[in-house]
């Protein structure tokens, strides 16, 4: 029988977009709600490596991105980062929600928020709207301008090397775009949402620094990491999509 390449190719869509939306409504749910010490020690030099646990499954987003735009083409991926847009939205949306229905909580009448509680923290709710909400003002002008910078330059090299070394365009638009996208997030956290973990007693130049290049390197690694399982998914995936050389599958 004569494989269905329509349905394979739209199965394989909504699985790549089902994992770049689901892991993105998630990075913005945990975002900032905790950081993560990766420093570590080069020839006993320590290097300081300080992470969100919001920026760990952001690579995926961005492998995805890639393989969609090489399988099917830069008007889809561009479709997928503004559906990712109007998610952010919708968690904005659920999380402004949840905190705006009457609860159980004990409201203080002095704020009309609820009271704090004895070691002076909020409801864990309220808590993760928070930062949540600080987490998704800052990235989501920063997705918006990095994912299409991303997907811009993957293309860009496509055309520029007709298809070929797809290593090239997978890593040079990721670095590009990730730089563009960690420096914007980490400058937004700080000065819209005040929540990063600054220590007020230093300079907080040098602290911003660390933040940003500890998410780059973060991200450059990964995206290095992630070049092996691109090729064999798009080995593996073009002749099962039906596609042949450098083809797009424009029917989905």
């Amino acid at each position: 029988m004569t494989p269905d390449y329509h349905k394979r190719r739209q199965r394989v869509f909504l699985i790549l977009s089902g994992i770049f939306l689901g892991t993105l409504a998630l990075l913005n749910v945990l975002g900032i709600s905790r950081f993560v010490d990766l420093s570590f020690n080069v020839f006993g030099l320590q290097i300081p490596m300080v992470v969100a646990v919001g920026v760990l499954p952001y690579p995926v987003t961005f492998m995805c991105t890639d393989l969609i735009s090489e399988l099917f083409g830069e008007k889809k991926a561009r479709d997928m980062v503004w559906v990712g847009l109007l998610l952010n939205l919708w968690v904005i949306f659920l999380l402004w929600l949840g905190g705006a229905l009457p609860g159980f909580e004990i409201i203080d009448p002095a704020t009309g928020g609820p009271m704090l509680d004895e070691a002076g923290r909020l409801p864990v709710f309220y808590e993760i709207r928070e930062l949540a909400f600080g987490a998704v003002a800052a990235s989501m002008l920063a997705y918006l301008i990095a994912q299409f910078v991303d997907v811009r330059l993957f293309h860009f090299w496509k055309k520029l090397t007709a298809g070929k070394h797809l290593w090239l365009r997978n890593n040079a638009s990721t670095m590009v775009s990730q730089i563009v996208d960690t420096t914007a997030v980490i400058l937004i956290t700080h000065f819209y949402a005040q929540a990063l973990p600054i220590n007020d007693g230093e300079p907080i130049w040098p602290q911003l620094f660390v933040f940003i290049a500890s998410g780059y390197v973060f991200k450059l690694v990964v995206a290095a990491a992630d070049t092996g399982p691109i090729y064999l998914a798009v080995k593996y995936l073009r002749p099962y999509l039906g596609l042949k050389g450098t083809e797009e599958a424009s029917d989905v």
